[in-house]
């Protein structure tokens, strides 16, 4: 499923290919040795800094991977959540939805494998964003 398992050493393997960028190149950048490279390319995670330099080197940001199974796996919030925000650690009022999410959830909705109420209510989207995303769709297929 879109998301599920994310295997991030799969995703910049994919990437660095596609891109067609030398191992010269992004063992100077990342200054790591081909050897380690090829083990990053194995991980199925890793350390956040090395991601970070790796989004930059292949312009494509990898933790969007991440916040996208968030939006889609992780357990709605807990209705009785404290309304207390840290002004330590930024807080981020709106989601990101990526294409890929958008395609996924209107074709639940559109195929009639899910209500709208239950997209809503599994996925915790708001109501006017999926119905935005519906009407959009209204138009370019109409």
């Amino acid at each position: 499923m879109l998301y599920k398992e994310i295997h991030i050493g799969n995703f910049i393997k994919e990437k660095v290919d596609e891109s067609e960028i030398t191992i010269e190149r992004i063992c100077k950048f990342l200054g790591k040795d081909e050897e380690s490279v090829q083990r990053m390319y194995d991980s199925k995670s890793i350390d956040v800094e090395i991601l970070l330099r790796w989004s930059k080197l292949l312009e494509y940001d990898f933790f969007r991977l991440y916040s996208s199974h968030l939006i889609l796996y992780a357990p709605p919030a807990a209705v009785n959540k404290s309304s207390q925000r840290s002004e330590k650690i930024p807080y981020f009022r709106k989601n990101i939805y990526t294409q890929e999410i958008k395609e996924f959830i209107m074709k639940r909705v559109l195929s009639g494998e899910m209500t709208q109420s239950e997209v809503v209510k599994e996925y915790s989207i708001p109501k006017s964003t999926l119905h935005r995303w519906l009407q959009k769709s209204d138009t370019t297929n109409g």
